[in-house]
């Protein structure tokens, strides 16, 4: 059998001994070998920081979007390949397409994100300037920068491709290189992965690292530049977190861990409605995709008491048509576990589970599959129990396969502090059509989850799922779900940045961050408008006007827009407010005469004006008050793939006395050249 090779130091590496055997899920046989003997994993780490990291951080967020989206297309192109492995780790079809699908899914979603939310630059400027004296000389800004070490990603069994690549993206787009060390069960599906993106060639040496086989001394190297996220059990996730070497140089560690993740049914579905079939379909979804080995799965549905035996005899009825067997074979619904020790071992959590409950529908020891053999593949009977909520067990206790407790309620407080006795959960679920009942409950177990879903008959067609996490939204959950968060969209990028405060004069924190900044230098000539986005620069400027505000101004767009509140229309009522004291023009025909000012109508570079952002309207304007407008290049992002890009402007409108009227950023298109 092939042994499984690392990619280290830029080169494949096989190891020194027989390895590891590694077996089908569904059939018994061996597969693999896997070991990372004789890899010099301080050397991977090395390599990665004096490789990888210089490489990535040439590089802007837009040109590394670009290569996600370049690498998710080629993988797009494998994906056939990686189905037929997937089935091997027991996977049916739709489980394989969960995991491998879902994984490309990642890559494409932080690409579009790192494009539209993030600047075409290297460094990444957070929040507004603070102003920290009073002529405005000294100013201060948060900035996020890459930090200079390797994103060790240590990964579980269950999603041996979108577990790589869900931690990969967000440190790939922040620029930070990556060392992926797989659970060994289903290594062959990651080694085969991480094979297709070398063959690629598109991502810069040392970005992306692989090792297969034990982690042997790597947590010894890290330093505090270096980052830590782990997925798996709790009991590991704390030996981690305790390694002396994390705690010494503080490194970032982020965990995703066990997670007895919950359902409600709200009172008010009672059998017939659309909310309860919801839940019920969503249960027994959820403990038969991927055979329940899913961090996210339910493990504990709660149900009004007096609704428990219908949910009982209505998931029963679905379970009963679910077809176990070889995931390769027509009309299979639940492949096998990802191993034959993943079986005993939720065997052994069903024994405890047991004590504090019974059998509602499957035989933990037995189970009829198709076309294979039941005791040398994999297969376990999907086991749905009723249990104790007042017990301990079922809130302890995670069965990592196709097993879920019902355990009934009476009042929502008492679902809240059922739910909150999970100690911390990645997802839970409320069904019910009562948004009252769904807002005390999302409110109340929300401390102890880091994702909710609300389902009902409203949002059923679009929603994913009680189990499928989203790179726009946090992947992670607080106490027992291991307290950190992954993707999150741009969320997940700044885990890998450096937050620094930079305290400095306007015209040095505009040069640091790429941005103007009030107070800096501006530069008057030639109108900025005339000029190509190549050579634009940042602190070019145009003062425009002033022009006069008349009544007869006032008047005309009142009645031309049909705006006619009384402080622009009604002397009496406008001077009676406490703001005007008369009346006063409309914010929008300032800005419509600022436009007016500081436009340069002919064709040339600009393109269009898209958008204003953060308008603010500071002192009134009335007639007779003189308007002048500057206009200043605040923030250039020319665009990766386009022959134009975007330019940001300060705007800021002022009055015969030079205090400021209007404030706010202009967005335009503008052509490279």
């Amino acid at each position: 059998m092939a042994l499984l090779r690392s990619y280290v130091g830029g080169r494949w590496h096989t190891a020194a001994d027989e390895g590891v055997p590694l077996h089908d899920a569904v059939t018994g046989e061996e597969v693999a070998r896997v070991s990372s003997k004789g890899v010099d994993m301080a050397a991977a780490l090395e390599h990665g920081r004096r490789a990888g990291g210089p490489a990535l951080r040439e590089l802007t967020f837009h040109q590394r979007a670009a290569l996600l989206k370049a690498l998710a297309s080629h993988l797009r192109e494998h994906r056939e390949e990686l189905y037929a492995l997937s089935a091997r780790t027991g996977a049916t079809l739709f489980d394989s397409k969960f995991d491998i699908d879902g994984g490309i899914g990642v890559l494409f979603s932080y690409a579009s994100k790192g494009r539209r939310e993030l600047p075409n630059d290297t460094v990444y400027v957070e929040g507004a300037v603070e102003p920290l004296g009073k002529g405005g000389t000294f100013v201060g800004q948060h900035i996020a920068t890459p930090l200079r070490g390797v994103a060790v990603q240590i990964n579980a069994f269950n999603f041996p491709v979108w577990g790589p690549l869900e931690k990969f993206a967000p440190a790939f787009l922040a620029g930070v290189p990556s060392l992926v060390k797989p659970a060994s069960q289903t290594a062959y599906l990651t080694a085969r992965l991480v094979e297709l993106i070398v063959e690629s060639g598109l991502l810069p040496e040392g970005s992306l690292q692989f090792v297969a086989g034990s982690a042997g001394d790597l947590l010894d190297h890290v330093t505090g530049q270096d980052l830590v996220s782990f997925t798996g059990s709790a009991s590991t996730a704390q030996k981690l977190r305790a390694h002396p070497v994390i705690v010494r140089n503080a490194v970032r560690f982020n965990a995703e861990a066990d997670s007895l993740n919950c359902s409600v049914l709200g009172p008010d579905a009672k059998p017939g409605t659309a909310e309860f079939d919801l839940f019920v379909k969503q249960l027994v979804t959820e403990m038969t995709v991927k055979a329940g080995q899913k961090c996210t799965a339910i493990r504990r549905a709660f149900v009004p008491a007096e609704l428990l035996d219908d949910v009982a005899a209505a998931a029963s009825e679905r379970l009963a048509k679910v077809t176990v067997g070889n995931p390769s074979s027509e009309g299979v619904r639940m492949g096998a576990l990802a191993s034959l020790e993943q079986r005993e071992e939720v065997r052994r959590s069903l024994k405890a589970l047991l004590s504090a409950g019974s059998v509602v529908f499957g035989d933990p020891e037995h189970v009829e599959v198709v076309d294979a053999d039941a005791e040398r593949g994999a297969f376990l009977s999907p086991v749905l129990l009723k249990g104790d909520p007042e017990r301990a067990e079922p809130h302890e206790v995670e069965a990592f396969g196709p097993v879920s407790t019902l355990m009934p309620y009476t009042s929502t407080e008492q679902v809240i502090d059922y739910a909150a006795r999970g100690d911390g959960s990645l997802a839970g679920s409320i069904v019910t059509g009562d948004a009252d009942f769904a807002r005390d409950v999302v409110l109340g177990v929300a401390p102890w989850h880091g994702r909710l879903l609300v389902l009902d008959a409203d949002d059923a067609k679009e929603s994913t799922g009680h189990g499928s996490p989203l790179p726009q939204l946090v992947h992670g959950g607080p106490g027992r779900a291991g307290g950190g968060e992954e993707m999150g969209g741009i969320r997940g990028v700044l885990h890998h940045l450096q937050r620094t405060a930079v305290q400095a004069s306007p015209s040095v924190l505009s040069r640091v961050t790429g941005r103007w900044v009030a107070g800096a230098p501006r530069a008057e000539g030639v109108h900025p408008f005339r000029k190509s986005l190549a050579e634009l620069k940042i602190g070019d400027s145009v003062v425009a006007g002033p022009r006069t505000v008349t009544q007869e101004d006032v008047d005309h767009f009142a009645e031309f827009t049909g705006d006619t509140f009384y402080a622009h229309t009604d002397p009496e009522a406008a001077a009676a407010n406490p703001l005007f004291g008369g009346i006063v023009a409309h914010g929008y025909l300032v800005v419509s005469f600022a436009a007016g000012l500081f436009v340069s109508p002919e064709p040339g570079p600009v393109l269009a004006n898209y958008g204003l952002e953060n308008l603010r309207f500071l002192t009134p304007v009335k007639p007779g008050d003189e308007l002048t407008v500057t206009l200043t290049c605040k923030q250039i992002t020319p665009r990766v793939d386009q022959d134009y890009g975007e330019v940001r402007w300060d705007a800021d409108v002022t009055n015969g006395n030079g205090e400021s009227v209007a404030k706010y950023d202009v967005l335009t298109l503008v052509a490279k050249s």
